[in-house]
């Protein structure tokens, strides 16, 4: 878990990404998929819209750990978060979150028997932030080299326990 602040700092970094791939297992194996968030803010738990019918929500099911990765490669912002999901189909969170882009994934409406929406409590993370561009951490990492230490590339930080 992490403080009221420190979830701010991680919305701020993921609310513009909005897109993160979602990591689940599937038997012995791990399958990836890119999800979309759908709110505005983020105490701890993020939404995405899916459809119940589908692999990831099985797998879901049968083994509810997951992890979600976020990466702005132009940036260089790159969010792992480790936690507990599920799938529900609360129709007021449904209509909490539709929007026009939602839609376009689920033709027959919000009241379709397969909309639902993955909750992900969030248990822990790791984020990279660095605002150097590609030329100044080369830099940065060829010093840190001739001086025989680790570069300073940005913030990093890991959060919560499981």
């Amino acid at each position: 878990m992490s403080s009221p602040e420190h979830k701010q700092k991680i919305w701020h970094l993921i609310k513009q990404i909005k897109t993160a791939m979602l990591t689940t297992r599937h038997g012995d194996e791990l399958r990836a998929r890119p999800m979309v968030l759908v709110q505005d803010e983020y105490d701890g738990t993020l939404w995405f819209y899916t459809d119940l019918s589908t692999e990831k929500v099985l797998e879901i099911e049968r083994d509810h750990d997951v992890c979600l990765t976020f990466a702005d490669a132009d940036h260089q912002v790159y969010v792992s978060l480790t936690g507990v999901g599920r799938a529900t189909r609360d129709k007021t969170l449904i209509n909490k979150y539709w929007n026009p882009f939602v839609a376009a994934w689920f033709p027959d409406g919000k009241d379709s028997p397969n909309v639902g929406m993955l909750e992900i409590k969030v248990q822990k993370g790791e984020h990279w932030d660095s605002d150097s561009s590609a030329m100044v951490k080369m830099f940065k990492t060829v010093q840190a080299k001739v001086k025989g230490e680790q570069p300073n590339l940005g913030e990093h930080e890991k959060f919560g326990t499981k």
